[in-house]
């Protein structure tokens, strides 16, 4: 079942890519592992995944333990206290929360020590919404200013989660506000590449506005059971 859902994703990114004159390639299809257990995981690395995104920190680190001879590159897409910092610093390939100073000091002198250079998303709130995380989008450039003395970490670009629509294609103003700012600030940081955005619902409008990673959980995997 993993193998087809996968199978049906890769066919709808294929045609929106299309559709607006891009390369499928261009956008990367990141599989949203959170609650879901190691042997589901496996199931889509054996049908071609490689990329696969976590919220929680123990969640993460036992499926981590599981799958440490497979070729996976691991993304936290969730919000990182940091007291939690010292769990995943080490362990991932893009972390796409990136959203305080804080956070940044605590990430930056773990990775110091053990000299790695780690890639990192801003998160942008840029529907506004109060109960999540991320900066507005009027912080962008003094928080991109404070990142540069952060050296072992490496701005790629841009995340958010938009507020939710039952009619999708009223998410697209938000999505295409979103590709402006990457595209006004790659201007003057040619390393702002990436805009994660889209996720089981509406991938195929954030690809149309210009994702490179999409996050997609559900379809792939079917529902989740709520945690408590």
């Amino acid at each position: 079942m993993i193998k087809e859902n996968i199978e049906k994703i890769l066919s709808k990114i294929k045609n929106s890519a299309q559709k607006c004159g891009r390369d499928p390639d261009s956008v990367k299809l990141v599989a949203v592992s959170k609650t879901f257990p190691a042997e589901l995981v496996i199931e889509a690395v054996n049908a071609g995944l490689k990329d696969f995104g976590e919220n929680y920190v123990q969640d993460f680190l036992t499926k981590y333990d599981k799958l440490e001879k497979y070729q996976v590159k691991w993304h936290f897409i969730g919000h990182v206290q940091t007291n939690k910092v010292k769990y995943i610093y080490d362990k991932i390939s893009l972390l796409h929360t990136l959203d305080s100073v804080k956070l940044a000091e605590k990430l930056n002198k773990k990775l110091t020590e053990v000299n790695r250079i780690l890639n990192a998303l801003i998160q942008i709130n840029i529907g506004r919404e109060p109960n999540k995380y991320g900066i507005f989008e009027e912080e962008v450039e003094t928080f991109l200013e404070q990142m540069e003395k952060y050296k072992h970490i490496n701005i790629t670009g841009f995340m958010t989660i938009p507020p939710f629509f039952e009619k999708k294609e009223e998410v697209r103003p938000l999505f295409a506000k979103m590709r402006m700012l990457l595209e006004k600030f790659s201007t003057y940081n040619e390393n702002l590449k990436e805009l994660s955005m889209g996720m089981s619902h509406d991938f195929d409008i954030a690809i149309e506005e210009g994702a490179t990673i999409i996050r997609i959980g559900t379809a792939i995997f079917g529902e989740r059971k709520r945690r408590n």
